[in-house]
């Protein structure tokens, strides 16, 4: 780790005074919790030297909403999922300050369902698809491991859907509440022969908190498994998302925000700004036991996906000749696959392990602009589709290999080694070529070698301390390759950013009820990629020199007594520009005239995000609970003119399960944001026209069940 500089020391006194209190290793389990993310191989959370929680799916789908990811992560320290509440766009998702630059979309994260991935190669992910209703649970990875999964690897986040099993059950539910909100689910699960299942289908439909924010949304999710003799297993998995309008309120400016948090900005209204999206894909998994040391898997999957997103473009802006318009309409088919040899070998008192994996993953888009306006004479009618302005197949593949171990070499010593070599490559061909705009066909690609390695001492049983370090890389995804600095043409003199990451952290076992969890990290980035500039509708990105993100995380979980368990989550982030850097205002980029000092906050990162919940009840009858959230100001551009100012909320749950021989029934009701406090949810980085806050609800209410009948 570089030297310890005096607030990265204030970092890690934060950590050490949280101490005390105890933090939480695997949110909602036990810190035993068997994990797969970090290693490839089942292994206990508590024996990985790396940063890993483990969250039920009952987290998600019991006494929610069941819809966005954000609400059963608020207990992960390190990690922020900050609910946009604006459908148009995914949840804001960013993994120790990886992540928080991306206006729509999820960057900086890998995204898992099952084995397939939700995040593109060239590092654009998308979790609007996940299946809570079906969630067995999900993995958040943090830290150097990350870099083992390549491409914008600053953390990794894998669902899994649940095995089918004994006895087989129908399941499904109601919920409704605030702003015309409901949803209802259906589903079964069993075993059936040689195969187990599991079927989930979701209706969601809500007006939405604020103006102009209604949005609809169908999935289902379906795994079936096979168990083909002792040695062989095939899992299949289908998804189908579909979201046939979801309306846009856009970000506020500060003016706005403080005059009425539930309005959408006039653009929206005015352009009536939408998205409509829909997805299929599939997958299969073929899992063979070679011998009782060693075994393979394939992983295959296909998918399509459409998207027609309708922007706030003035049309003025649109007049320009290389302008791409304000309509996005997007084809894309993507697929993959993926090959994993793991060997287990030693004995009880010294083991050692193997995985080696190729994995190869591709996607062809078909990218349409159009203007966002149709003028018939004097008249102009805003928010339809209008005249061609782009047309282009952009075209990346990723081909990576993989080679990691583990190995027990002392009583008290494991080390885990890992590399992986990544090659991903760029292409568009343009099809939209006039006398005013020339042909930007071109092609680029990106080579990465991530190293990896971590060593964990065991103190004693209930004590793990461990050390980790690693290199990661991420480069410009299509959205921030579209335009130069010029106004013209695919910007593929992007460099990628390449980070070295190390930590420090300690596991804990305080008696048989409290599970602590802490560490302190370091990540230091070269070309940072940052925003050049944002006029009109288009953003050019540029290379950074240096920047840093420091911190701490503590986690704690303790059953006080048999029916009450408290939760603590605490981060603590620093993360700054190390280098001054240029920018610019306008488009065309045709000067640097802005200087973005060494010192300024990476804007979308909060320094302080703070969690605490305290939950009383089992498994039947009544059950409660409450919890705080505390996140400080967040600046919102690079300049750090403007901040989102901090905010803490509190929410009360409560219910009563009915436990019947065969069947179950959950019911709950939740209100949250009990004082009806005015806060920012999410902030759009760097958004060219100042509207950089996009508003969280009120006082609201939900209330629902659950039916599981078992057969």
């Amino acid at each position: 780790m570089t030297s310890i500089t005096p607030a990265f020391a204030r970092v890690a006194l934060g950590v050490v005074l949280l101490t005390p209190l105890g933090v939480h290793a695997d949110t909602g389990t036990d810190a035993d919790t068997v994990v797969v993310t970090a290693t490839r191989l089942p292994e206990s959370s508590f024996e990985v030297p790396a940063s890993i929680d483990v969250i039920d799916g009952d987290r998600f789908h019991d006494d929610t909403l069941a819809v966005n990811l954000s609400e059963g992560l608020s207990g992960v320290a390190g990690l922020s999922a900050r609910d946009r509440q604006n459908y148009a766009q995914d949840t804001q998702i960013s993994v120790r300050g990886f992540g928080t630059r991306s206006s729509f979309g999820i960057r900086g994260v890998r995204l898992f369902t099952d084995d397939i991935p939700a995040t593109q190669p060239d590092g654009q992910g998308q979790i609007s698809h996940f299946s809570l209703a079906s969630a067995d649970r999900v993995e958040v990875l943090r830290g150097p491991f990350s870099a083992l999964y390549g491409n914008s690897s600053g953390g990794v986040i894998r669902i899994f859907t649940a095995d089918g099993h004994d006895p087989a059950s129908v399941y499904g539910g109601f919920a409704g509440g605030s702003f015309d909100t409901w949803r209802e689910n259906l589903g079964a699960q069993g075993k059936l022969g040689i195969a187990d299942y599991n079927l989930a289908y979701s209706n969601f439909q809500t007006e939405g908190f604020r103006d102009h924010s209604a949005a609809r949304r169908r999935s289902f999710n379906g795994k079936l498994d096979l168990q083909l003799g002792d040695a062989d297993r095939l899992s299949f998995v289908l998804n189908d998302f579909r979201s046939p309008e979801a309306l846009d309120p856009l970000g506020l400016t500060r003016a706005q925000f403080d005059a009425s948090p539930k309005q959408a900005a006039p653009q929206a209204e005015q352009f009536n700004t939408r998205k409509r999206a829909e997805q299929t894909q599939g997958g299969i998994t073929w899992s063979h036991r070679i011998s009782d040391a060693q075994s393979a898997e394939l992983i295959g999957y296909y998918g399509s996906r459409g998207i027609v997103q309708f922007l706030a473009i003035p049309a003025a802006a649109q007049k320009s000749p290389t302008h791409s318009g304000g309509v996005v309409d997007l084809g894309t088919d993507y697929g993959g696959s993926e090959a994993r040899w793991q060997y287990r070998g030693g004995n009880a008192e010294r083991p050692w392990s193997l995985v080696a994996g190729l994995s190869y993953d591709d996607l062809r888009q078909h990218r349409q602009g159009y203007e966002n306006f149709v003028t018939d004479g004097s008249d102009t009618e805003l928010g339809v589709r209008g005249a061609q302005r782009r047309d282009e197949i952009d075209t990346v593949y990723s081909l990576d290999q993989y080679l990691q171990g583990s190995w027990r070499f002392a009583e008290r010593w494991d080390a885990q080694l890992g590399v992986r070599h990544s090659h991903i490559a760029f292409k568009s061909d343009d099809h939209y070529v006039t006398s005013s705009n020339p042909d930007d066909s071109g092609r680029t690609h990106y080579d990465a070698t991530t190293p990896v390695a971590g060593l964990m001492y065991r103190a004693s049983e209930d004590v793990h301390l461990y050390a980790a370090y690693g290199r990661g890389f991420e480069t410009p995804t299509f959205a921030e390759l579209a335009y130069r600095p010029d106004g013209a043409g695919l910007n593929f003199d992007l460099d990628a950013a390449r980070s070295n990451n190390a930590e420090l952290g300690a596991k804990l076992r305080l008696g048989k009820a409290t599970r602590a969890q802490l560490a302190v990290f370091d990540t230091e980035t070269r070309h940072e990629l940052i925003v050049l500039s944002n006029s009109g509708g288009r953003t050019t990105y540029g290379n950074a020199g240096r920047t840093r993100r420091q911190g701490a995380e503590a986690e704690l979980s303790s059953q006080l007594a048999a029916s009450w368990r408290i939760e603590l989550a605490y981060t603590l982030l620093n993360a700054r520009v190390r280098e001054d850097y240029q920018a610019c205002s306008g488009m065309p980029c045709t000067s640097l005239n802005t200087t973005i000092p060494a010192g300024n906050r990476i804007p979308g990162i909060a320094e302080s995000n703070a969690y605490a919940a305290l939950r009383w009840g089992g498994d039947s009858g009544w059950h409660a609970g409450t919890d705080v959230r505390y996140l400080s100001r967040v600046a919102v551009n690079d300049g750090n003119s403007e901040s989102a100012p901090s905010y803490v909320i509190a929410g009360l749950d409560g219910g009563y399960v009915f436990d019947l021989p065969t069947v179950r029934v959950r019911t709950f009701v939740n209100l949250d944001n009990v004082l009806n406090r005015d806060y920012v949810g999410s902030v759009i980085v760097n958004d060219g026209n100042g509207r950089y806050y996009e508003p969280g609800p009120g006082l609201s209410v939900l209330a629902g069940f659950g039916v599981e009948w078992k057969y």
